[in-house]
């Protein structure tokens, strides 16, 4: 698989709840890839500009280049989130900043009703080293892109087709703090169990071949709007 489009400018319809949307963007559209704070009205904190790739009824893949400047939450004072000792690092006071991706790039997969988006991971000469599994909402779309809230649970899968656990520890925090409640805890447990069983039935898109993805040399790395934050028509209601 090899993207064959330039990045366009234009966008699908305004994205109506529950993830409907006018129309599938065309390969090589940059849109934003997002994360709310978990809550009814979370805010954005982390903000990703990245290019379509493929964007079907049965899934959207989506490209972030290296040196794609996001947006990522750290401590009030500046501190990376994970120097945060685990007691504290979801109740220190925290703000946001922009920051370049480092390292290779980033294939994003997601299925429109699952609760989590596969990504894939290269070394910077192209070597495969692991797909990752991210726990999360199911994607909102709006016009600019895709909201969705992380739910700290993860699953590395790796090329072998052995998995594990990833950040147990955050999620079992999370819970303590209450940014996650009981029945929240459940769904996600059973979203990772559901996971599992495609990783092991090496179900899409483990088969599919992604890893021999390669991205259009031709796409510019999007740019990160002023406007990263702004808030979706349809959630304004």
């Amino acid at each position: 698989m090899t993207g064959t489009s330039r990045p366009g400018t234009g966008a699908a319809g305004p994205a109506a709840p529950g993830g409907k949307h006018g129309a599938h963007w065309a390969p090589g559209t940059p849109v934003l890839w997002r994360y709310r704070g978990h809550g009814p009205r979370g805010q954005v904190h982390i903000a990703r500009p990245v290019t379509v790739v493929q964007d079907t009824d049965e899934l959207l893949a989506v490209w972030m280049a290296p040196g794609t400047e996001c947006v990522k939450p750290v401590l009030a004072d500046g501190t990376p989130v994970h120097e945060e000792p685990l007691a504290t690092r979801y109740t220190a006071p925290r703000t946001t900043v922009r920051s370049r991706w480092f390292g290779a790039g980033v294939l994003k997969l997601a299925r429109p009703a699952d609760p989590w988006s596969v990504w894939l991971f290269w070394d910077c000469d192209w070597l495969f080293k692991d797909w990752y599994v991210n726990l999360e909402e199911p994607r909102t779309r709006w016009s600019g892109g895709v909201d969705s809230v992380d739910h700290f649970l993860d699953i590395s899968v790796h090329p072998d087709r052995s998995w594990k656990w990833r950040d147990e520890d955050e999620f079992a925090q999370a819970r303590r703090v209450g940014l996650i409640d009981d029945e929240t805890a459940a769904r996600v447990e059973e979203a990772g169990r559901a996971a599992l069983e495609v990783v092991k039935a090496w179900g899409p898109p483990f088969c599919d071949g992604w890893e021999n993805w390669r991205p259009d040399p031709t796409w510019d790395v999007p740019v990160l709007p002023e406007d990263w934050d702004r808030t979706p028509a349809h959630m304004t209601s």
